[in-house]
């Protein structure tokens, strides 16, 4: 057995406080603390007995011979000092307890029923360790075993043999029943911190999953901020190092390209900040606009810019889409065109956005590029990953893989619930 007051949570604080103090003073586990509660409680009971034999009960009119009273006390003590195995042995020291409770009931008078403390204090036991169904068990024995004693004795006072029953039954089945209910609120106790246990790490897993997921948006976002403006300097540099010393004025074009671009580029660093912070501009505020289809136009002709032609159509009467959608779809088209860059230098791409009865669509394909140029590892680059991600993100289908040409293609299809879904842009404006 396990000695509950040093290992159960809900243990009340003046037995943590006689738990501390024990432990310094070196008595540790269950059979040693047991004898040390045997020896203070055969002290207890000495004391108690005396004061009743010799001083209490002869006010009441009651006396006992001497020699009788001191047995009775003697036999108390030694069911006290029983105690000590109360936890290591509790069904065997309830029954030595038992055994010596049937001379107390031989030695006592008919008039006064005599019971130490050592039965409160096994059965109490008993029911805090054993399961229910064993400590009822082993109460309802010890209490018809009393009963018959307490009938045998007492035979000729059926009343005597009544209180005797009913305090045997009394002392047992309401110790046993404290006993049981301090260990099931033990058990409670620990179920509850088990508990709060478990959703304080499911509570932290959520955590360190958002904080995953966060940490993701954040790569996907700076990454398709920085390849887009990034590479296109990159390209533009290579070009002004070419041009400084035979078109110094074409270079100092290309220098100021450059500088706007930066400029461009950290407005849209502190806008993706911004909003991953969950802080998006407001107009006024001196931040760059969200981007979205409205602006594949700069988009398309910043890329054209930078490599080969880049065409850009546009099918179907324009319509707003979700805000989270706009953003989608045009980083796909500004990502897709990204990579045309890196893998196709100088082949012409096209960029095809239709507004269909009830679905938007993206196409964004380029041309193979120049045969002494070879693209790179076209798929499974994190480009591809995070535009696929972005598409199921609003419900979109997503396509990507080479065309018969040589080239690449990348497709974004929004289904949406028609026009009456999404009013025209012109409506929208008015």
């Amino acid at each position: 057995m396990r000695d509950h007051a040093d290992t159960e949570p809900g243990t009340p604080r003046l037995t943590k406080w006689i738990d501390g103090r024990l432990t310094r003073l070196g008595v540790t586990g269950v059979f040693p603390r047991d004898c040390l509660l045997a020896a203070a409680l055969t002290v207890l009971t000495f004391v108690l007995l005396t004061a009743l034999f010799w001083f209490v009960a002869p006010e009441d009119g009651v006396s006992f011979d001497p020699a009788r009273a001191w047995l009775l006390v003697a036999i108390c003590c030694a069911q006290a000092m029983l105690l000590c195995l109360r936890r290591v042995r509790p069904l065997l020291c309830l029954a030595l307890v038992v055994g010596l409770q049937l001379p107390i009931i031989g030695f006592s008078l008919p008039e006064a029923t005599i019971r130490g403390l050592a039965p409160f204090v096994v059965a109490y036991t008993v029911g805090s360790l054993l399961p229910v169904r064993r400590a009822l068990l082993a109460v309802s024995a010890v209490v018809v075993v009393e009963s018959i004693a307490a009938a045998v004795v007492v035979t000729p006072d059926l009343l005597t043999a009544v209180a005797y029953v009913s305090a045997s039954a009394l002392t047992y089945a309401g110790a046993t029943f404290v006993g049981g209910y301090a260990a099931t609120y033990r058990r409670y106790v620990e179920l509850v911190r088990v508990r709060a246990d478990e959703a304080i790490r499911e509570q932290r897993t959520k955590v360190q999953a958002a904080i995953g997921a966060e940490r993701s948006r954040m790569a996907r976002e700076l990454h398709d901020v920085a390849a887009h403006h990034l590479s296109g300097m990159v390209v533009q540099a290579a070009a002004v190092e070419r041009l400084i010393d035979r078109d110094p004025t074409a270079a100092k074009a290309g220098v100021a390209w450059i500088r706007s671009q930066g400029k461009e580029t950290l407005d849209n660093l502190r806008l993706v900040v911004g909003v991953l912070r969950g802080r998006p501009g407001h107009e006024g505020d001196g931040a760059a606009p969200v981007p979205g289809l409205s602006m594949l136009d700069d988009l398309v002709r910043t890329a054209g810019n930078l490599a080969g032609p880049v065409e850009f159509v546009r099918e179907g009467e324009q319509r707003e889409v979700s805000p989270i959608a706009d953003v989608a779809l045009y980083r796909i088209a500004q990502e897709s065109l990204s990579n045309a860059r890196q893998h196709a230098p100088g082949a012409a791409a096209r960029v095809v956005l239709r507004f269909e009865p009830r679905s938007v669509s993206l196409e964004v394909v380029n041309e193979p590029a120049a045969p002494r140029r070879v693209p790179v590892a076209r798929t499974g680059g994190v480009g591809l990953v995070g535009m696929r991600e972005r598409a199921q993100l609003i419900g979109a289908t997503f396509t990507a893989g080479p065309t018969a040409a040589g080239g690449w293609s990348v497709a974004a299809t929004l289904p949406t619930n028609g026009p009456a879904a999404s009013r025209p842009k012109e409506e929208a404006s008015t």
